[in-house]
């Protein structure tokens, strides 16, 4: 069975979770919605473009392989902006300082992020995928919009790599992925492994049946997978509305 199998990779990233209150909390590898965006914006698919940003989300099974978990960063916010006044609605930053100074207040939030984390997606797809996975290779080869990890602040500083893999089942087709070094220096003080170690377990997480990830073997036993439920599959993208999606995990 043919999967794609690319890298997200940036000095900083940001995985939305629910949001609570005035924290922002990130999670630990790509959301549902996060890779549809991202795939939306290789294709030049705008975010009004709702039909076709649902199609992205629900025409492939996605897995993701953890290969640096990164290390959690968390920033303090102060942010300053006018209460509502009814159907009057600011149009620029300067109105809210300006027309709205009166009723300025301020806002505290805390965001976390993750710096130098590195994951792996793999997607296979459905009978109603509209886009071949071989036009989604080549949109991330050659991206009609800014492809970014969570946030428009964190861009990618490495290529997406994409490759087309004939492998049985998720699991196959993340380890058969060729991973080259981020940084391929020859000094040996320079070198990956001391400045960016890949994590002593690898982690997966998958869509579907246990069975479209991997068939138990001396590593993986059903009774190590883990069932967990997250807040990401898009219902809407204009109400920035998002339903439940069951899930797995397994740590190697």
């Amino acid at each position: 069975m043919e999967h794609l199998v690319f890298r997200l990779y940036g000095a900083m990233a940001s995985w939305g979770e629910v949001a609570v209150g005035g924290i922002r909390q990130s999670a630990c590898y790509p959301s549902k919605s996060a890779i549809a965006g991202l795939l939306g914006a290789a294709l030049g698919i705008k975010r009004s473009e709702e039909t076709q940003q649902l199609e992205l989300a629900r025409g492939y099974c996605q897995a993701i392989k953890i290969v640096n978990s990164g290390i959690l960063q968390r920033d303090f916010h102060t942010i300053q902006a006018p209460d509502s006044a009814g159907k009057f609605r600011y149009r620029t930053r300067r109105d809210e300082l300006v027309v709205g100074c009166s009723r300025l207040g301020t806002i505290l939030s805390q965001r976390e992020y993750l710096a130098d984390a590195q994951v792996l997606v793999a997607l296979k797809a459905t009978e109603s995928a509209h886009w071949s996975l071989k036009d989604l290779a080549g949109a991330l080869a050659r991206p009609k919009f800014h492809l970014y990890l969570g946030r428009k602040a964190f861009p990618l500083s490495v290529p997406t790599a994409a490759h087309l893999i004939e492998a049985e089942n998720f699991r196959h087709a993340l380890d058969l992925y060729p991973l080259t070094d981020v940084l391929q220096y020859q000094l040996t003080w320079a070198r990956q492994e001391r400045w960016r170690p890949d994590d002593l377990h690898s982690q997966y997480y998958w869509e579907g049946d246990i069975e479209d990830f991997s068939q138990e073997d001396e590593q993986f036993s059903l009774g190590a997978v883990q069932q967990l439920s997250r807040l990401d599959e898009p219902l809407s993208r204009k109400r920035w509305q998002f339903q439940p999606r069951m899930e797995y995990h397994w740590r190697s």
